[in-house]
């Protein structure tokens, strides 16, 4: 996949304000870079400017931490089918974000999702 080991910069966003009003996940105000690797049946997503990556295996749940201005943990999963990852965090009675990036080989496009809003925001990145 010509996507992988490139680095993916911010470029715009849409309704992302409203998603973290609606949520309270402030984590989201962070617009990192973001690296995809693959080694074997292995992920590694990497988000540059927070210094945060995660190790992950199509489909199998892990704990994650996340840093916004508290450290909180969700239950997460993350499946791969094709140049589409779709991560579901579950942060108990705090709701769910899903986040579905679709890889192309200059451009990043995240979708969020959460059940705790009726909307849907945007992210995009440029390699």
């Amino acid at each position: 996949m010509a996507y992988f080991g490139k680095n993916f910069t911010f470029e715009k966003d849409e309704n992302v304000d409203e998603l973290i009003n609606a949520t309270g996940l402030d984590f989201l105000k962070n617009k990192p870079s973001q690296v995809i690797e693959k080694d074997g049946d292995s992920y590694k997503l990497i988000l540059k400017t927070v210094n945060h990556e995660i190790v992950f295996k199509s489909g199998v749940p892990f704990v994650e931490l996340v840093r916004g201005t508290l450290e909180v943990s969700s239950k997460t999963t993350i499946t791969v089918d094709g140049d589409t990852f779709i991560q579901v965090q579950d942060f108990g009675s705090d709701g769910t974000l899903t986040s579905k990036r679709e890889y192309s080989a200059d451009q990043l496009k995240v979708t969020y999702t959460s059940n705790k809003w009726d909307g849907v925001a945007y992210r995009y990145f440029k390699a």
